[in-house]
């Protein structure tokens, strides 16, 4: 089972890039508060709804996966792991977020068995 749940601030301004392909992608950095210490996340969020204008330091609630991805860079193989959005929801919009979070907490409760 891979499912992610986020709640943190955006350490910088959401990057939006075109793809090849003609879809988008939000790139997003999140630092989020950890038991061991604070951690930044890399979060990628395809084809994000126009109206989704989040800013640097902005609160926000985060569900997705986690993926390792490879590319070729320099001449060698690198990887980067990352968080795949499926939502990006402000954490002050606590009605959709807490939404939000009941659907992943259901996808994992349906790869439970129930």
């Amino acid at each position: 089972m891979n499912v992610v749940v986020i709640q943190g601030v955006l350490s910088r301004a959401p990057e939006l890039r075109a793809l090849p392909s003609g879809s988008s992608v939000a790139v997003l950095e999140l630092t989020a508060d950890h038991p061991t210490g604070r951690v930044t996340v890399p979060v990628a969020w395809f084809d994000p709804p126009a109206k989704a204008n989040f800013e640097a330091g902005a609160e926000v609630v985060v569900t997705g996966y986690v993926r390792r991805r490879f590319f070729r860079s320099g001449g060698a193989t690198q990887s980067r792991t990352e968080v795949v959005a499926d939502t990006v929801v402000p954490a002050n919009a606590r009605v959709r977020a807490r939404k939000a979070v009941e659907q992943a907490i259901n996808v994992v409760a349906e790869g439970l068995g129930g």
